[in-house]
């Protein structure tokens, strides 16, 4: 086997320091992403990246961004901008490793969280800031001066899943942010993606300065990895639940770890509830529970304490949870594109991994977009037989998903307590 002959990262002009702290994550080779960003962040430019899922972009932006820090250090030096609470607190685990070396101080400001605590954390302007902008468009027009004038002479502003963050629903608070910020070329912007949208373009086309682009894959049918297989369940969609049980326990899957993808954070408090009468170890992870809650599930979760994960789009972006095997469609998107995130939380960097969608009598046009957008027919699957669900299946499920949805309704009127979730699932 050849030595490897390629880029390295002391090649791309990162630290000693920096180096070692990739090694001790076991990153020891850039990816192609890493590759053409990070010599063009040091160099001063603004960038727009564009590559798929686990394609190591966190690297590509922390790690130009920490080796500037180290020369230069000061009150808050840059700020990440993210769509969801989950993303921002992987983001900040990674500049935690990376930056162990430099006496880095970081504040997180999402939704869910104490907001005494954060302004305060604000207030003491830490080096790195990495905020949603609901959160921390909030802080600006409540918290005062005193707690967001350390934004003011910030480095770097990054956009991390730029193209979710561009659009109408987060304009508002997404202008009130970049409002405070430090302008023109006192500041560098990143844009970071695995889908580069013709509003992250629009954005380029729009700058004063010169943008470099970079897109790992400008074909956009080539979205999805290799190494993961796609396939798709015909069913009745009143029988889904009951078809999920059934993959779940089949022999060569009961020791899979999974995410089961649903569309509404309703469906994910029943399938939750569900599995869990099926003894099948379950957390779940969407906008309908606290942040502590959800904290705690995706920890159970990257800790095998559950092997299955039932989640909303919440989870289908960014998120880092190596170990995943497959990932379930029991909810087909909308969105072809959300399809790509959700898939891409398997089959990453290397691996292999599948994928499973449900296909009801209501979904055969989404199918079909989907198979559109990613070049590829999907595979019937066959493991799953009907007379196995009808025979096993149907009857204890249909049970549990009755007495579900009364435990809920009983909740939600206040005639019970939520039950608490047993630790073991």
């Amino acid at each position: 086997m050849s030595a490897y002959k390629g880029p390295t990262f002391e090649s791309l002009g990162l630290s000693k320091p920096l180096v070692e702290a990739l090694g001790a994550m076991a990153i020891r080779r850039p990816s192609q992403i890493q590759i053409s960003c990070i010599p063009e962040i040091l160099k001063g430019h603004d960038c727009i990246g564009g590559a798929r899922t686990g394609s190591g972009k966190t690297v590509a932006f922390a790690a130009p961004i920490l080796q500037k820090f180290s020369e230069d250090p000061y009150g808050v030096f840059a700020l990440i901008l993210t769509p969801t609470r989950e993303l921002a607190l992987q983001i900040s685990e990674q500049f935690s490793a990376l930056g162990a070396s430099m006496n880095l101080k970081q504040a997180v400001v999402v939704g869910g969280m104490d907001m005494v605590a954060q302004g305060i954390a604000l207030q003491k302007r830490p080096h790195i800031v990495i905020a949603t902008p609901g959160r921390l468009a909030d802080h600006i027009q409540s918290s005062g001066e005193e707690a967001v004038a350390g934004l003011r002479r910030i480095k770097f502003l990054v956009l991390d899943e730029a193209d979710r963050l561009l659009t109408p629903g987060f304009a508002p608070d997404l202008e009130t942010c970049m409002g405070v910020t430090a302008k023109g070329r006192d500041r560098q912007t990143l844009l970071f993606t695995a889908t580069i949208t013709p509003s992250v373009l629009q954005l380029k086309d729009s700058s004063k300065h010169n943008v470099f682009l970079h897109e790992v894959e400008t074909n956009s049918k080539i979205s999805i990895p290799d190494t993961l297989t796609q396939s798709y369940i015909l069913l009745p969609s009143h029988v889904r639940e009951s078809y999920l049980v059934s993959l779940l326990s089949m022999p060569e899957n009961e020791k899979k770890s999974a995410i089961v993808f649903v569309n509404r954070t309703t469906t994910a408090d029943v399938l939750r509830r569900v599995l869990r009468a099926m003894e099948i170890r379950v957390t779940s992870l969407h906008s309908g529970i606290s942040q502590r809650e959800r904290i705690d599930s995706l920890n159970r979760f990257r800790a095998e304490a559950a092997r299955v994960l039932v989640a909303t789009d919440v989870a289908g972006r960014g998120l880092d949870i190596p170990q995943v095997q497959m990932v379930i469609n029991f909810d087909i998107p909308a969105d072809s594109d959300d399809y790509i995130h959700r898939v891409g939380r398997t089959a990453r960097a290397g691996r292999t991994g599948e994928s499973i969608s449900f296909v009801s009598e209501h979904d055969v046009s989404r199918i079909q977009a989907i198979e559109t957008r990613v070049g590829k027919q999907m595979d019937k699957y066959e493991g799953v037989r009907e007379s196995d669900v009808i025979k096993n299946w149907l009857q204890p499920v249909s049970n549990a998903r009755r007495e579900a949805l009364m435990d809920i309704e009983k909740e939600a009127a206040g005639l019970v307590g939520p039950k608490k979730r047993k630790r073991r699932a």
